[in-house]
């Protein structure tokens, strides 16, 4: 049986990466976490001296971020797989 690719995997998973966008990507639901650190990141103060952002600050990025850019690549994949499909026919 073949190993299915990273590529497959990604394009694939939607679904998965749809409950991770919407359960751990917004979590806490009250303000989500997501929205204060690209806020402090686009406002110019995660690099400041004085009220920079610390290396828990930036796991918090990593950890509510990913499943959205997960999701996005999947999305992507999804839509290019379909434009691609269709070019062929």
């Amino acid at each position: 049986m073949k190993k299915p690719n990273m590529k497959s995997q990604l394009k694939n998973n939607w679904k998965l990466f749809l409950i991770a966008s919407l359960t751990l990507g917004f979590a806490p639901f009250n303000p989500p976490h997501i929205l204060g650190k690209i806020q402090w990141v686009l406002g110019g103060n995660a690099f400041s001296a004085e009220n920079g952002m610390q290396g828990q600050d930036w796991f918090d990025v990593l950890l509510h971020g990913l499943p959205w850019v997960l999701l996005l690549i999947s999305i992507l994949l999804n839509i290019f797989g379909l434009l691609t499909k269709k070019g062929s026919q």
